[in-house]
């Protein structure tokens, strides 16, 4: 063998040897490489081991594993007018690497942007009440966007958090004072609603002993009654009482006797 092709056949080995750990390619179970060939897409690869041509293959490695997103605080002008931060937080996944690499640049940066732009658009055509009390409804409608938005570029939001909702320090003080009105009228309500079922409870009452007026007198001795256990305590009776006056005094003396026996 030729001297000249000996050294060729050994410098051939040598820089596929030098070339091997870049030809050789491992990717994970959650991850995908997408293959260009002197930039045209060649295909998707992995998980697992494959070789690459150093130098005319190139490759971008996507992780499929859900991504969590976190939203900088956003200033935010609801439907009246009041100025709140809002923080979120968005939940994301590649589904087709792909897409997620020739249709956009940088995937997760477009993701956040665009999600910032979201969270002030929808959170201000809402009102404070609603942005605090219906926020689980927020939520699904920010996902519905942000997904329909993101399915073109191969990427699934799968969730989105509003994590927190700072109010100023005078809307604080309004909205204490709003639950603090809220809880006298309730109060009030409450107390007015007794004094209704007590008047019809008396009125009823009052129908029954007008029908049976032996009942009524009942009721009024017995309050004599009561009344009579107290001492230095001068009575002064309705003159259509009188004659029964005794049979009240006779009560309110045994009553006495058998309190001291």
């Amino acid at each position: 063998m030729p001297e000249w092709l000996l050294s060729l056949i050994v410098l051939v080995v040598l820089v596929v040897l030098a070339l091997l750990p870049f030809a050789i390619k491992i990717l994970r179970e959650y991850e995908r490489g997408v293959l260009f060939r002197l930039g045209r897409f060649v295909g998707v690869k992995g998980p697992g081991i494959f070789f690459i041509i150093p130098g005319f293959d190139k490759m971008s490695k996507i992780d499929l594993r859900t991504i969590t997103l976190d939203v900088p605080k956003q200033r935010v002008v609801t439907k009246d007018n009041v100025s709140v931060d809002v923080d979120a937080v968005v939940y994301m996944r590649v589904f087709n690497p792909s897409d997620a690499v020739m249709k956009v640049e940088h995937y997760i940066l477009a993701t956040s942007l665009l999600s910032q732009t979201t969270v002030r658009d929808v959170l201000g055509q809402v009102e404070l009440d609603d942005l605090l009390t219906k926020r689980e409804e927020l939520n699904k409608r920010l996902q519905k966007i942000l997904d329909e938005a993101t399915d073109p570029w191969g990427v699934k939001v799968s969730a989105v958090t509003i994590k927190d909702i700072s109010l100023p320090e005078t809307m604080l003080r309004a909205i204490a004072k709003q639950a603090e009105a809220e809880r006298e009228r309730r109060s009030r309500v409450i107390m007015a609603t007794g004094e209704l079922e007590a008047a019809t409870k008396m009125s009823e009452a009052a129908q029954r002993y007008q029908k049976n007026p032996a009942a009524l007198r009942l009721r009024e001795l017995q309050t004599l009654t009561e009344i009579a256990r107290e001492k230095n305590l001068i009575v002064v009776t309705p003159s259509q009482l009188g004659t029964h006056l005794g049979e009240v005094l006779g009560l309110t003396t045994a009553l006495r006797k058998q309190e001291k026996g």
